[in-house]
């Protein structure tokens, strides 16, 4: 009666229960199924695990944490929808025993290149819960569009955040067209809390993603400055390629704006985990940037590849004083890799498999089955797509921990994510296209295992 956090879980199965036409009740009726929650840790030894019973005397579902609880009413609810589709709600009486193979189970939306409404983030939100995935990796930025709001630099939510037009067709399609029609926006504040909170109530964790020192350029719009040209360039009109301009590694006043900007991120997002991009950074700009050259040359670095190492280690140390851990993409081992970050492995397994030989931990989302802004069936009859094929099937041959790992680095694969980058990705219907059926593939892998 006094347990509010698991109060919350059973208004959610009250929710989602009364779709198949039941209104639950908390008092005891004749002729009715008892439906039992509860947590026992003795019973329950790992975390986010349950034991489900399902007899003639009701439901028992017992959970180590609420975690448990949660992913238990998950599994009740499919129960109920497999047996829908056969026109009769009759549930056997079974045990299950269920615990996740992976901690990392999770979901990466882009919103730089094409911002998806409030209402279909809770949708993703949903969909991530209802596969017993825990992790909603939120792209915010982009040289395509800012946004968040920063309350230290307003230009980034009145200038970044917009672009005056977007790519027509594919990047691949020369020359390129655009619609000359203005786009953009930004979620505010409170919108964001009230993600965090929706997300909370089904057991996500929102990790949000601020990218450097590249997919910049739509900060330079705004604050020019911070680029090593210092000219202003309008926000990338949404073709895929990055700009050149980059965040100057030789500038201090880079990394005041960014201690600031990650300042209100970390105050706003209660994720451990803070991502800060690291990928595709061109450097082409460093290698003529004065400023750059002499931090290359008073750091004692070898090259940009290692002054981007530096950069990062620096917002590491920043981080790191906040109680926060980073994580980026796997270029962040290029030049030599930051001493406490978690890498996630994009471009294949290699860089995975990398940083945990080296003690990292590792995210696993290789492009070759993860990617699922990648065409998915035969790409002359389906909606225009970033290139590639992974099919369902690819999907679920998926193993998250490379033969190439040793065993005694195994455990540092935290799991791995589905990523939908939306280049391709115009409105909620491509979104849910894009993501289902994969998705549900790589929840399996991630909770069962691909063995099973």
């Amino acid at each position: 009666d006094n347990d509010k956090a698991l109060k919350k879980i059973y208004d959610y199965f009250e929710t989602n229960f009364s779709r198949f036409g039941f209104k639950p009740s908390t008092i005891n009726e004749k002729n009715c199924t008892n439906v039992y929650f509860t947590i026992n840790e003795d019973i329950i030894k790992k975390d986010e695990s349950y034991t489900l019973k399902i007899d003639d005397d009701g439901m028992m579902l017992i959970g180590k944490d609420y975690q448990g609880i949660f992913y238990g009413v998950q599994t009740i609810l499919q129960l109920l929808e497999t047996s829908k589709i056969n026109n009769e709600l009759k549930i056997p009486s079974l045990r299950i025993e269920d615990e996740p193979r992976f901690q990392w189970r999770g979901m990466m939306l882009d919103v730089g290149r094409h911002m998806m409404p409030l209402d279909f983030i809770k949708r993703c939100i949903d969909i991530t819960a209802s596969h017993k995935m825990n992790i909603f990796h939120w792209h915010l930025t982009e040289d395509q569009g800012w946004r968040i709001p920063i309350k230290n630099f307003p230009r980034l939510k009145s200038i970044s955040a917009f672009r005056k037009e977007t790519l027509i067709g594919h990047y691949n399609d020369k020359p390129h067209k655009f619609d000359n029609s203005k786009y953009g926006g930004y979620y505010t504040i409170e919108q964001i809390n009230e993600i965090i909170e929706y997300a909370k109530d089904r057991h996500i964790t929102i990790i949000p993603e601020i990218e450097m020192p590249g997919h910049t350029s739509e900060v330079f719009s705004a604050y020019p400055e911070l680029s090593c040209n210092g000219k202003y360039i309008p926000v990338n009109p949404g073709s895929y390629w990055p700009n050149l301009d980059i965040f100057c590694a030789g500038n201090d006043s880079v990394f005041t704006f960014l201690e600031n900007v990650l300042s209100e991120i970390i105050e706003l997002f209660p994720s451990n985990y803070i991502h800060i991009g690291g990928d595709e950074a061109e450097k082409t700009n460093w290698k003529k940037c004065s400023k750059c050259q002499r931090r290359i040359k008073e750091e004692g670095l070898k090259n940009e590849a290692e002054l981007q190492s530096w950069f990062i280690k620096r917002i590491e140390k920043f981080i790191l004083s906040k109680k926060r851990d980073l994580v980026g993409w796997d270029e962040i081992i290029d030049g030599g890799l930051a001493k406490s970050a978690t890498v996630m492995s994009w471009r294949g397994t290699k860089g995975g498999v990398e940083a945990a030989k080296m003690g990292h931990e590792v995210i696993m989302c290789p492009l070759t089955h993860c990617y699922f802004d990648y065409y998915q069936s035969d790409p002359e009859k389906a909606p225009k797509a970033f290139g590639g094929l992974i099919t369902l099937k690819k999907v679920y041959s998926f193993e998250p921990i490379p033969k190439e790992i040793p065993s005694d680095k195994e455990h540092l694969v935290l799991g791995g994510q589905g990523n939908l980058w939306t280049e391709y990705v115009q409105n909620n219907k491509i979104a849910q296209y894009r993501v289902l059926p994969r998705m549900t593939a790589l929840s399996e892998v991630l909770w069962s295992g691909s063995s099973r």
